[in-house]
């Protein structure tokens, strides 16, 4: 199958970006500058993320939307206001997550955003749900650029009027060149930021706009660094069919009414997780040292049990350490708890950290 490119990928091409496949598009994964100069401008400025990859799904229907959305998805959905904005999942049968996503209240219905290798799936699992009473549409004409950092705001509403007053979680419909455009007080950076929903024939002007202005393309690479250190999840490595959201410590992210209620699928795992029935847990980790532990390192307890694995790892340029990411046995799961990694068949000492590793700034 051939690799896709998003609306901005001349765009990308012309600012000096190096690419990468990532989720069946080529993406950009640094620019000349470097991705940890990417990171420290996101961190103390304002960066450009083109995440257009993703999907963009809206379902249109009437309040019994939001009922038959929540045997699928285990948040309340009947009580979000409009314009707000929750982290969720798709679970399984097993209790394993499909995808997570974010679900917004919109005038029509529910819009979705779904992460790019997972949003096929996604659409035919809401599809086989819902059946054919709603419309469901997933959206090729729009692109999401976020725009993330301490500036951002200030910089977004010389462009867009009105933006200063969303909160963190929440969005609203501005126009652009006449033109509709949805933007939510959110991202995946662990700072204050924006995701813009902007039509494909309007997003490099709109890009170029910003760019201008002092906003610097930020790529993937940058991006990972910065989720990892606000002890975010990235889908197909932190997250999986395999994993529940109580083993990934997302239980938050269940609404309270839901965890009581139940009555979507995969409750009954998902309950005996939470009442006492957890085998593993993702944890943070610190590994001594300058050494980088990458997905797949061994994790093993101080009397040499095997007791887990990393699943993300990188060097965090804010927190200036290594840092990581990853699944171990319930029973050493407690922050401060000391650990071995074995990478590249050597040990070294780590200890069970608090996550996140970074404050998150986000605008409450």
């Amino acid at each position: 199958m051939e690799t896709q490119k998003t609306a901005l990928y001349n765009y990308h091409e012309s600012l000096g970006a190096k690419f990468m496949p990532f989720a069946g598009y080529e993406m950009p994964v640094q620019y000349p500058y470097g991705i940890i100069e990417e990171h420290k401008i996101t961190r103390s400025n304002a960066g450009l993320f083109d995440v257009s990859h993703m999907g963009q799904l809206l379902i249109e229907g009437n309040e019994d939307l939001a009922i038959e959305l929540e045997k699928i998805i285990p948040t309340d959905l009947k009580t979000i206001k409009l314009n707000q904005s929750k982290y969720s999942f798709l679970t399984n049968e097993d209790g394993g997550i499909y995808d997570d996503l974010i679900v917004t209240k919109v005038k029509k219905g529910f819009s979705i955003i779904l992460n790019a290798a997972c949003k096929n799936n996604d659409f035919k699992i809401i599809k086989t749900a819902l059946g054919n009473k709603f419309m469901i549409t997933l959206h090729k004409n729009l692109s999401l650029i976020a725009l993330q950092g301490p500036k951002s705001s200030e910089i977004l509403e010389k462009n867009i009027n009105g933006v200063l007053s969303l909160k963190f979680m929440n969005g609203n419909k501005f126009t652009y060149k006449d033109e509709d455009i949805y933007i939510t007080r959110s991202g995946y950076t662990g700072e204050d930021g924006f995701e813009i929903s902007i039509p494909n024939n309007l997003v490099e002007d709109f890009a170029k706009k910003l760019i201008t202005q002092g906003v610097k393309p930020i790529g993937l690479g940058a991006r990972d660094t910065l989720r990892l250190e606000a002890g975010l999840c990235l889908y197909g490595h932190d997250i999986n069919e395999s994993t529940t959201p109580i083993e990934a410590n997302l239980k938050w992210a269940i609404s309270k009414r839901r965890r009581k209620e139940g009555g979507f699928v995969g409750y009954s795992k998902i309950k005996s997780d939470m009442n006492g029935q957890l085998t593993r847990l993702r944890v943070g980790v610190k590994p001594e040292g300058k050494i980088i532990a990458r997905e797949g390192v061994k994790i093993f307890s101080k009397d040499d049990q095997e007791i887990g694995s990393i699943t993300s790892g990188t060097f965090g340029p804010s927190v200036n350490s290594s840092i990581a990411m990853g699944y171990v046995k319930y029973d050493f799961s407690k922050p401060g708890t000391k650990v071995i990694l074995e990478v590249r068949e050597k040990k070294y000492d780590a200890k069970i950290s608090e996550l996140p590793f970074y404050k998150k700034n986000y605008a409450r």
